[in-house]
This record gives C-alpha cells, structure tokens and sequence, in this order.
C-alpha cells in the first residue's frame, strides 16, 4: 500500500507522522512519500520536498512565494500521478493541497483531506472547492462536520490526536525539574510561532512584553520554545537586547507549556496545545496590514483562538496588529498571574474542552483505509455513510 501526504508546517508534520504510524500499525507494509519534516521522517516518509518551502503565512506574504510554490506542486502532482498512490492525504495547508487534490483526484486517485480548511469561518465559497477535491475531509473539531455535511462533502470527525497525548493533569513539578527552572517561582511561556513571518512580527512584542512583566515580578521566569536554529537565535538575540533571562528549549513543546503559569501564544494551533495542558493564555497575532483588512472583511466567526473557537464565547482575550504590544498584552497576563482563582476556574473549563476532543489516531487511521477499501471496491463515499 503507497501512501502520498504533504504537511507543510510542524504542527501538520506532528499530526501526519502519528497518522502514519497508527496506519502502519494496521498495515506495517506501506510505503510513504511526499512533502514534510523531521516528524515524517521518522515515520517512514521519504521526503521529496522538505516543508519549509510550503512555511509561508498570510494572503500578501504568500504572493512573493506563488511561482516556487506553483513549482513545487506540479512537480509533486507529475511525481504521484506517474507513479499513484493508494490515496493522497493532504494535512492542513489548504492553498497548496485542495489544489493538488483536484488534480490527483481527476486522474483517479482516492484523495483525502486532514484539517478541515476553515470554511466555515471564512471564506465560506471554499467549501465547492473542497467538496471537488478530497473523497473524505477528516476533522479534528466536533462543531465542523455539521458544516460540511450540510455542503454534503463527506466528513469524519476524528477528534484531535494531541488531545490523547496530553495529560489531563500536566506534571508542572517534573516539567519544571527537567528545564532547570525554579519550582516555586511564577513561570510564563512566551510563544511568538515558528514561521519567519510570524517571528519576524511577534518576537518583538512578546519579548517586550516579557520585560514589562519581569519589571513588576521578582524572581519570574520565561520559557520559550524553537523549532530550529533559526528561531532559537531570533529568541536568544531579541532577549539579550532586552536583558531578558529567557530559558529555550528545543525539544517538544509540552514541557514549556507543562511548566507555565500563563502563557503569551501566536493565534494557531499552539492555542490548542496551550489549553489541552490547562494553562491560561493571552492570543496575540500582527499580519501585514493589507491581509488583515481582506481577513477582517472575510471573516465570519467572533473569535479566532480555538478554546474561544470550541467554547463559542470569550475565554481568552485575543489582540491584534496595534494591541500587539507590551502595554497592553502586559496587563492581561498580569490578570491571570494576579487571580489564580480565575485562572483555575479558566483550567477547569480547559479541561472540559480537552475531553470533547479525545478520539484517538486509530479513528483516523480506520477511515484511511475504509475509504481506500471503497476504492479498491469501485465505489465512492458519500456524505451520509462517511461515518
């Protein structure tokens, strides 16, 4: 059995490695290739184009990158149609699959989509897109299916494969004792993104945002967390201009996020992360203006930040572009760190949010191949019987 994925950033990576090894686990024989990192790799995937050249966020930013992007996928789209595989997953980055999804699908090939594109928050005209190209979108959130199958695109919800790893009490001691940080002392995670357009526009802000809150502290701590060379020394470099003690850490994000009595979060899956592990948070995001005006028209959902998204109401302040600064995400921290009772009460509603996701990967895994069964079979799946 052949397997075709793309993820193109680490969060899709993380999720697409798990898919591939719940699948393997069912049917060891497969064979993976496509576009992706570290993660993939180490789940068997033979990496044709690493996915940084898919890491690029925002309507404008991603203009500069349209004709190596466009390369890449037909590249790709000529690769797996030569040689088809069983079925195509797309995981997230719905600009570059949708689109490599409706070529391999009009050449016969079962194609899947996992993450559902947003479109039921904006951009709504998405939903014929994607009903066009993917055989079966896989959910990761229980208010989507819904919306997709009232568009009558087949759905599966899935549940989110994080919301199995994460403990529903983080060890916050151990996770401590393992960073080498204080067990006592107040403790913030500062989580500017990875992607270069988010560092280059939030590791200011946030930095600066974690100097107002050690001029008010004494004895915080900040912990921080880099994906790759590059983010590291954008955190080392705008800490040291600050005076700023910040602890990086390289590995996996969970205990940075296990250690935290309040984090300062990039709007994006690491809002996710933040609330399976309990911790209250402050959303924060700066964009090129001229996305964020096309965004503000589009949009059609209050909030952005997933535990607002999931609750349907305010739990976390969310700011954006001019409030993106220390003057204002400050105090908002300062909130939390000054009303543990609010910030326990906040935990306990995470809690709640943690459980409504809990599916595991093996349900994932399960719908790859029923519908590769079906192919095998000559049949389709439809909206109703996707389940």
């Amino acid at each position: 059995m052949k397997i075709g994925i793309v993820a193109g950033e680490p969060s899709g990576d993380n999720l697409a490695a798990q898919l591939i090894e719940a699948i393997r686990d069912k049917r060891p024989d497969i064979r993976v290739e496509g576009i992706g990192g570290e993660r993939l790799r180490e789940a068997g995937c033979d990496i044709l184009f690493p996915m940084e050249k898919l890491a690029v966020m925002g309507l404008v930013e991603v203009v500069g990158k349209l004709w190596e992007l466009s390369v890449v996928r037909a590249k790709l789209a000529e690769h797996l149609i030569n040689d088809p595989p069983d079925v195509f997953i797309g995981v997230d980055a719905p600009d570059f699959n949708l689109g490599l999804e409706r070529k391999l699908r009009k050449k016969g090939i079962t194609t899947i989509h996992y993450v559902c594109p947003t479109a039921w928050a904006w951009r709504g005209w998405r939903v014929r897109g994607i009903r066009e190209s993917a055989d079966l979108v896989l959910s990761v959130f229980p208010f989507e299916p819904e919306f997709f199958r009232r568009h009558k695109v087949p759905v599966k919800y899935v549940g989110h494969p994080l919301a199995g790893q994460v403990d529903m009490q983080p060890d916050t001691e151990g996770a401590r004792r393992r960073l080498g940080l204080s067990p006592q002392g107040l403790t913030v995670a500062v989580l500017p993104g990875s992607r270069s357009s988010e560092l280059n526009r939030l590791t200011g802000p946030f930095i600066e945002t974690a100097a107002w809150l050690a001029a008010r502290y004494d004895g915080i701590q900040f912990v921080s967390n880099a994906v790759n060379g590059a983010t590291e020394r954008c955190l080392r470099e705008a800490a040291e201009r600050k005076g700023l003690q910040l602890k990086i850490v390289k590995d996996s994000i969970r205990d940075t996020l296990a250690a935290a009595d309040a984090a300062l979060v990039a709007s994006g899956t690491v809002t996710l992360e933040t609330m399976l592990h309990k911790v209250p948070m402050v959303v924060a995001y700066r964009m090129h203006s001229l996305t964020f005006r096309i965004v503000r028209a589009l949009i059609n959902v209050k909030f952005v930040s997933l535990p607002n998204l999931l609750a349907q109401r305010r739990l976390v302040p969310e700011y954006f572009q001019a409030d993106c600064r220390a003057e204002v995400l400050g105090p908002a921290l300062q909130y939390w760190l000054d009303n543990p009772d609010k910030a326990q009460s906040l935990s306990r509603q995470f809690a709640d949010l943690h459980l409504s996701l809990q599916e595991t990967e093996e349900t994932a895994a399960q719908a790859v191949l029923k519908l590769v069964d079906y192919g095998e079979h000559g049949a389709k799946l439809s909206a109703d019987d996707a389940d």
